[in-house]
């Protein structure tokens, strides 16, 4: 005859396993589900970096003619670029923000150089030189919207 008090605890300990196991089976179902979205995500994510990249090349200021040469007409600021590179009306905004006692804003700037900053249609194309100047690291431009020089 087979111990009853065994048998209980035989009894018992799969009832422990039965357990486990659907627990475990749970835990497995979500760590593949996880897996999955992980998946879709890092495919998301290069198809969206793809894309930035392509917009950025595609952003990229196309370069001017010069003497046969392709050249930016507004330079990115490095060691062997000089200022007087930049075309004249670009030079005047950097020295007008440079005379300034402090960061300045594109209305300030325009008031400057003589830019009527009444009228939106003259102040926007000074704001986006401003802003050009920016991208290509001639100036800074704080969070507030004010523009400064660089170090």
């Amino acid at each position: 005859m087979l111990d009853p008090e065994l048998l209980e605890r035989i009894t018992a300990r799969r009832a422990e396993l039965d357990e486990l196991e659907e627990q475990l089976t749970k835990h497995l179902a979500e760590v593949r589900a996880e897996r999955d979205e992980l998946a879709v995500a890092e495919r998301v994510l290069e198809r969206v970096s793809e894309q930035l990249a392509d917009e950025r090349a595609s952003a990229a200021p196309a370069p001017g003619q010069v003497g046969g040469r392709a050249v930016m007409l507004i330079p990115h600021r490095a060691p062997d670029v000089e200022e007087i590179m930049l075309p004249p009306d670009y030079q005047r905004i950097l020295a007008a923000v440079r005379q300034a006692a402090g960061p300045v804003m594109a209305r300030q700037v325009g008031e400057m150089l003589g830019v009527d900053v009444t009228v939106r249609s003259k102040l926007e194309p000074l704001r986006g030189r401003l802003v050009r100047l920016t991208d290509r690291g001639w100036l800074r431009k704080l969070p507030d919207g004010r523009f400064t020089t660089r170090l």
